[in-house]
C-alpha cells in the first residue's frame, strides 16, 4: 500500500526540513506532494532543494497565494498512492501522530483519519470508515 502524504506550505522556511526528514523517516511506501501557496520568506527554494535530495518528493508551486484550501486542492490532483495524509509543516501534527490511525492488527487504514496534534491529554487520532471525500475514493 502506497501513501500519499500531501503538505501544503505557505512561508514554512524554519519548519520545512524537519517535517521533511521526520516524514521521510516512517517506514511506509510514500510519495510526498508539497504546495507552495506563493511563500516569501524562502520555502520554496527548499521545496526545490528537498525535490533534487529526495526521489519520491514533487513540488508543486502557486503564484500567487490561493489558501491552504487551493493548495491541498493542488496536491490531491496530484496523488498516486492508496491512501492520502495530509501534513502540515507547522508542527500542528507531527507525523508520528497521524500514524496513529494504521491499524497493525489487519494492516489497513481506515477510509478517513483526523490526527490533532498535542492537547492537554497529549496528541489524539480519531478514525473511522467513513466516506473519502479528499480523494474522491
Amino acid at each position: 500500500m502506497k501513501l500519499s502524504i500531501v503538505i501544503p506550505v505557505y512561508n514554512e522556511k524554519a519548519t520545512l526540513e524537519e517535517i521533511f526528514r521526520l516524514v521521510q523517516a516512517t517506514p511506509y511506501d510514500k510519495e510526498i506532494i508539497a504546495v507552495d501557496d506563493a511563500s516569501e520568506d524562502g520555502s520554496r527554494e527548499i521545496l526545490a532543494r528537498l525535490t533534487q535530495q529526495y526521489d519520491n518528493v514533487k513540488a508543486f508551486y502557486h503564484e500567487r497565494n490561493q489558501g491552504k484550501g487551493a493548495a491541498l486542492r493542488t496536491g490531491f490532483a496530484q496523488v498516486t498512492g492508496d491512501v492520502v495524509i495530509i501534513q502540515t509543516p507547522t508542527w500542528s501534527t507531527a507525523p508520528w501522530i497521524t500514524l496513529l490511525c494504521w491499524s497493525p492488527s489487519n494492516r489497513t487504514w481506515p477510509t478517513w483519519c483526523t490526527a490533532a496534534g498535542w492537547w492537554a491529554a497529549g496528541p489524539t487520532a480519531s478514525c473511522s470508515s467513513g466516506i473519502t471525500w479528499a480523494t474522491g475514493r
